[in-house]
């Protein structure tokens, strides 16, 4: 089932004393913050929603203020936390594309029909993301995900067929 929400950072610290927080963005595009305008911080019992009024970066890092939190106090305890959006706000996503939480979980199975076990984790290299799939033993297989290995994501089945290149796995 896909989730409601999706995240775009995680809070790492508070930004100067009137409530700005610095957030390590999750999403490929960290201009996408530009048209935030509403978010919700995941407290691990609620989501809080917050209203984004400035948008600034430095280094890698987005620094926003939410219309909400004026004070340096009331933002400590959101570090560490999750930034969320709900789904109609996400950024349109191409021909091909897929949000990583929707594909989580997937079954991958080879274009001979082996099944190499269940996509456990995607990470986000600089060339290429690499799927992490974990078999029934529990071993990691990883997989570039470029066009000649990653033939076919079928979001309504939960299974992505791929081509194994020679020396890719064992």
């Amino acid at each position: 089932m896909k989730s409601e929400y999706l995240r775009v950072g995680v809070i790492t610290t508070t930004h100067g004393v009137k409530g700005e927080v610095k957030i390590f963005p999750t999403t490929d595009d960290i201009e996408r913050f530009d048209y935030l305008k509403t978010a919700y911080i995941d407290t691990g019992k609620e989501l809080k929603k917050v209203t984004v009024t400035g948008v600034k970066y430095f280094k890698n890092q987005a620094i926003l203020k939410f219309e909400e939190i004026n004070n340096i106090n009331d933002v400590l305890c959101y570090k560490g936390k999750d930034l969320l959006v709900s789904r109609e706000d996400a950024v349109e996503l191409e021909e091909g594309e897929h949000f990583i939480t929707d594909i989580i979980g997937s079954k991958i199975v080879t274009d001979e029909g082996k099944e190499l076990g269940i996509l456990d984790d995607v990470m986000e290299t600089g060339a290429n993301d690499v799927y992490v799939v974990k078999d029934e033993l529990g071993k990691e297989i990883l997989l570039p995900a470029i066009a000649d290995v990653i033939l076919n994501i079928d979001e309504e089945t939960m299974t992505i067929t791929v081509h194994l290149l020679p020396g890719l796995i064992d």
